[in-house]
C-alpha cells in the first residue's frame, strides 16, 4: 500500500502542479519589475527642476538666483497666474519661464496686468501661441541653434555683458521706436525689449540658455542675466503648470464643461486600462475548456463509506449523534411523502397530525420521531426498524 506524504491528501496539489499554475503570473510580475527598473535606470539623468531658481541641477537657476540675492534682489517664486498677477509693480520684474503653458484666458488675464504695470516682463521662448496676446505686433520665427552672439544693437544692458549665448526663437516688430534688437540670427533679433506704458517695458528672449546653472559663467551669460533680472527691487519668478486653478480673463464667463475639464492624460490611462482588461480577460478565457472526468486515486463504494462511517459511529459510541440522524433523515422523508413543507419538517405541532391523519393508529409516533437517545445499541437497532416501518405504513397509505 502507498502511504502518502504527513501534511498531504489526495486532492493536495502537487509542487509541479503549483508551479505550473503560478509560474505564468510570476513572469508578468517578473517582467513589470525589471521595466520599471529599467525605465527608472533611464531616467534617472533627466533634469529636474528646469529653470527652477531653488534647483542645483545642471538646467536649474540657483545660481542666478544666489547673485541676484547678493546684489539686494528678492527672488519669489509663483506657481499660480494669481499670484503672478498680483505682485507686478513698478519695483518688479516678472520673470515668466513657460509662457506658451497659459491658455488664452491666462495669457489675457496677464497682459492685463503687465501692460500697465509700469514694471519689467521677461518672457523665455515666447512661441505663436502667446506672442500675439503677450505683445500684440510681433512676430517670431522657428527656433533656431543657440550660440555665443554679439549684442549688435545699442541696448546698454546688452552691450555691456557683451557675448552671450543666445539664439532659439527670433522676433520682429513693425515698431521703429521704443524697441531694442540685439543678438540677431539671421538678421532677426533673438532678445527683443519693448517699451510698455507708464515706462514699463518687456523683454522676449529666444531661449533660457542664460540662466542655466551649466551655462550661467560663460561669455556675457551672468552679466546680462544680472541686468535684465536685477533692474528692479524684487523679482517674482512665475513656473506655470498644468494644474494652475487660476481664475481666467475678467471677460471670460468660466463656463468650462465637465470634460473640459479632465486631464488629457486621463484618455490614455482609460484606454490602457481598457486594453488590459481585455488582455487579462483573453488570457483567463484560454483557461475555460470542455469539462473532463478527473482521475480518482481511489473509487469507494457509497455503500462503503455508509459502513465506515456507521463503524465510526459505533467505535464512538455515539448513539445520541446517530438517532438524531436517523430521526432527522426520517421526518424530511416523511415530510416529503406527507406534501408537508422541509421547513415545518421539524415541528411536532405539523408533522405529527399529518402522519397520524394518514395512518391513524393508537400508538403516539412523538416519542419515536423525537424522543431521546436509545440507552444502548439494541435500542438504536430497533429505533432504526421503527423508522423504516413507519415510512413504510406511510407510503402504503
Amino acid at each position: 500500500m502507498t502511504e502518502t506524504a504527513p501534511g498531504t491528501t489526495s486532492m493536495s496539489p502537487t509542487t509541479r502542479q503549483v508551479w505550473n499554475r503560478t509560474r505564468g503570473l510570476l513572469l508578468a510580475l517578473l517582467i513589470i519589475v525589471a521595466g520599471g527598473i529599467t525605465l527608472a535606470a533611464l531616467r534617472s539623468d533627466e533634469p529636474r527642476g528646469t529653470l527652477d531658481p531653488r534647483s542645483a541641477d545642471r538646467l536649474g537657476s540657483r545660481a542666478i538666483a544666489e547673485l541676484l540675492d547678493e546684489r539686494g534682489v528678492s527672488t519669489r517664486v509663483v506657481t499660480t497666474l494669481d499670484e503672478a498677477t498680483a505682485a507686478v509693480g513698478r519695483d518688479t520684474t516678472l520673470l515668466v519661464t513657460s509662457p506658451d503653458m497659459l491658455t488664452d484666458a491666462q495669457q489675457q488675464a496677464l497682459y492685463f496686468a503687465i501692460d500697465p504695470s509700469g514694471g519689467r516682463t521677461v518672457l523665455l521662448g515666447p512661441g505663436p501661441e502667446s506672442i500675439a496676446t503677450l505683445t500684440p505686433g510681433v512676430q517670431t520665427s522657428s527656433a533656431g541653434r543657440v550660440s555665443p552672439r554679439a549684442p549688435q544693437c545699442t541696448f546698454p544692458s546688452a552691450n555691456r555683458a557683451g557675448t552671450a549665448d543666445l539664439g532659439g526663437r527670433s522676433y520682429t516688430t513693425g515698431a521703429s521706436a521704443g524697441s531694442d534688437g540685439c543678438y540677431p540670427s539671421d538678421g532677426r533679433p533673438t532678445l527683443l525689449r519693448l517699451d510698455t506704458p507708464n515706462r514699463g517695458d518687456t523683454v522676449l528672449l529666444g531661449s533660457a540658455d542664460i540662466l542655466y546653472n551649466d551655462r550661467l559663467a560663460k561669455h556675457g551669460n551672468a552679466s546680462l542675466a544680472l541686468q535684465l533680472l536685477g533692474a528692479r527691487e524684487h523679482l517674482v519668478w512665475y513656473l506655470p503648470s498644468l494644474h494652475d486653478g487660476s481664475t481666467a480673463a475678467p471677460d471670460d464667463d468660466g463656463g468650462s464643461t465637465f470634460f473640459e475639464l479632465i486631464p488629457s492624460g486621463w484618455l490614455w490611462s482609460t484606454l490602457q486600462l481598457g486594453l488590459a482588461a481585455v488582455l487579462a480577460a483573453i488570457w483567463r478565457s484560454r483557461r475555460l475548456g470542455p469539462l473532463i472526468t478527473e482521475r480518482l486515486p481511489v473509487v469507494v463504494h457509497a455503500s462503503e463509506a455508509t459502513e465506515g462511517r456507521a463503524r465510526l459511529y459505533h467505535q464512538a459510541k455515539a448513539r445520541d449523534h446517530t438517532a438524531t440522524v436517523l430521526r432527522a433523515a426520517a421526518r424530511s422523508r416523511l415530510a416529503t411523502l406527507l406534501k408537508v413543507p422541509s421547513a415545518e419538517a421539524d415541528s411536532i405541532a405539523v408533522l405529527i397530525p399529518a402522519v397520524v391523519a394518514r395512518i391513524p393508529t393508537e400508538t403516539d409516533p412523538t416519542p419515536l420521531l423525537f424522543g431521546p437517545a436509545p440507552p444502548d445499541d439494541a435500542g438504536l437497532v430497533l429505533l432504526a426498524d421503527q423508522l423504516d416501518a413507519l415510512e413504510r405504513e406511510v407510503r402504503r397509505s
